[in-house]
């Protein structure tokens, strides 16, 4: 560890900037690219920033300071830091086993940038000779007709996931220490690739048509009187700041005790959500001169997701003069957004093993990071097949969706109602100096009341409207949607089994292993022994553990 570490046994960020840089590199994400600026022209244009900073600070701001103070405080991962509530450990393997699907998601994602952005190199470009039959690579690479026609691997994507699984092993082989050193170049370079494609976007011919469509000439404010604007801003907000994920805790917890993780909360989700704005000028400014190439309106060249990232944007850069060069931006900038997320997501993992086995894992840290990121390799296999997208719109559809609200709701009402709102402000307090009353109102009226219902209106309204993924006109078969939630169960199994494995093991009446395990257990602390104060001093653990062996006995 380098010298002036804090936490040495752990390790801690080298300064400010890198924990600062990590932090924007994990929460802006594909989403605040590719999904972003669809949601705001479907919901009204200019006027959707309305619900979508409103729902930033009464949900999106409450639950990233939440996670970054749990994950500060304790100075351990997802799994460890479930001490404060033990019957809810299994919320942490919960979030490792969602990062570990996610995370094969983001690699394939990284993977097919890669090949776009080799690809970009040829003349003419693969997209550039049809827009309705061959405007995508995949078309080029005879994708199957379903997920029943596995097909084989397509060897060059397979070779494009194999380096990015190297890059990220790479970058995280010292962990913070080297991925810190990283992010100086793959934070911000997505900026300036944006600012140059929209600096060039401006200045094409139906430029303005692309920017009015997204924006809205005239923001369309009676869609605020709607439901599904409200609800679509704070999905997207959720989803835009990877909340739930356990990687805002896990990057947190690699702080200074004392640092203000409040501020932090604040700058980096206002930064999140003007980067979503940002994006979406860039994006829409070239699509409005595609719309105005082939004399549509814009309406008919925009998708969604990877419609719009693989097939939409691609299209409309190839009509560019130079065209080659504006293709390697835009997919050099998919390659590192892509990539900044996936170095979080195998952090979480990374980070929950060496906490929970530091005597095996404290010398092998390489050695952990490199077979993590083997294992997704291979788990990502089947999506780089000829089905290999059927595979990656599962995983979206079923790993990476709404089961982060169950998560995020779970995570709310253990903290605030079980481990206690009042005892996490004091936690809170120990690192950031006290606070007024009028502060910490605001606070628990949105960690108590408005964050938690807003979660379960939008986890009811996701569930009700649920509808079985298809791929364009592909629909997937019976098989193939049991393999979906079966993924759901392997995500969410672990919290009613961590939770009744626990009741078993505890002693005492069913009341009494209720009550000892929504009590924090003696190894819930700070991590250091000079942060614990008389709080959480090593004699007021022994007195907590000799009241609760009493009461096994009783």
């Amino acid at each position: 560890m380098a010298d002036g570490d804090e936490n040495t046994g752990r390790g801690n960020w080298t300064n400010k900037r890198e924990y600062i840089l990590s932090m924007i590199g994990y929460a802006i994400g594909l989403g605040n690219i590719w999904r972003f600026p669809f949601i705001a022209y479907k919901n009204g244009g200019g006027a959707f920033l309305i619900p979508y900073f409103v729902t930033l600070f009464l949900c999106g701001i409450p639950f990233f300071f939440l996670e970054n103070a749990i994950g500060q405080f304790c100075s351990q991962g997802p799994i460890n830091m479930w001490r404060a509530v033990p019957i809810l450990q299994g919320v942490g393997f919960s979030m490792v086993t969602m990062n570990t699907f996610v995370s094969i998601y983001y690699n394939v994602i990284v993977a097919y940038s890669l090949y776009y952005m080799f690809a970009s190199f040829q003349f003419p470009l693969p997209w550039s000779s049809c827009f309705s039959n061959c405007s995508t690579i995949l078309v080029a690479l005879q994708r199957s007709s379903g997920l029943d026609e596995t097909g084989p691997i397509v060897w060059h994507l397979a070779l494009c996931l194999l380096l990015s699984s190297i890059l990220v092993s790479a970058a995280l082989i010292r962990g913070i220490k080297s991925s810190g050193k990283v992010v100086y170049f793959t934070a911000t370079l997505p900026y300036v690739v944006i600012l140059i494609l929209l600096i060039r976007g401006v200045t094409l011919e139906g430029a303005q048509d692309g920017i009015e469509f997204y924006i809205g000439s005239q923001s369309n404010l009676t869609k605020l009187t709607e439901a599904q604007v409200w609800k679509d801003a704070a999905t997207q907000t959720f989803f835009s700041l990877s909340i739930a994920w356990g990687g805002i805790g896990t990057l947190a917890s690699y702080n200074n005790f004392h640092n203000n993780m409040f501020l932090d909360s604040v700058v980096i989700t206002l930064i999140n959500h003007g980067s979503s704005v940002f994006a979406g000028f860039a994006i829409f400014s070239i699509l409005g001169h595609m719309a105005h190439i082939y004399g549509k309106p814009v309406g008919k060249v925009v998708k969604e997701g990877f419609g719009l990232a693989f097939i939409a944007y691609p299209e409309a850069l190839a009509k560019l003069p130079v065209s080659p060069l504006w293709s390697v931006l835009f997919f050099l900038m998919l390659f590192i957004v892509g990539l900044d997320t996936q170095f979080t997501q195998i952090e979480v993992i990374t980070t929950c093993l060496f906490d929970a086995f530091p005597e095996i894992f404290k010398s092998k840290r390489a050695v952990l990071t490199i077979g993590t990121c083997v294992i997704v390799f291979l788990l990502g296999l089947p999506c780089v097949t000829r089905a290999g997208i059927y595979w990656v719109t599962l995983i979206d559809q079923f790993a990476a969706s709404w089961i982060m609200l169950i998560v995020a709701f779970i995570e709310v009402i253990g903290l605030c109602y079980i481990y206690g709102g009042n005892r996490f402000i004091e936690d809170i307090e120990m690192m950031i100096g006290n606070k007024s009353f009028c502060f910490w109102l605001w606070w628990r009226a949105c960690w108590f009341f408005i964050s938690p219902c807003i979660i379960l209106v939008i986890l009811f309204w996701s569930l009700i409207n649920f509808a079985p993924p298809t791929y364009g006109q592909v629909h997937y078969p019976a098989w193939g949607l049991a393999l979906g939630w079966c993924m759901v169960a392997a995500i969410l199994i672990w919290i009613p089994v961590v939770a009744g494995y626990k009741l078993i093991k505890a002693e005492g009446s069913l009341w009494k292993r209720l009550k000892f395990l929504c009590s924090p257990s003696e190894d819930w602390h700070p991590y250091l022994d000079i942060h614990r104060g008389e709080r959480y001093s090593k004699e007021r653990c022994r007195q907590q553990k000799a009241v609760s062996t009493n009461d096994k006995q009783m």
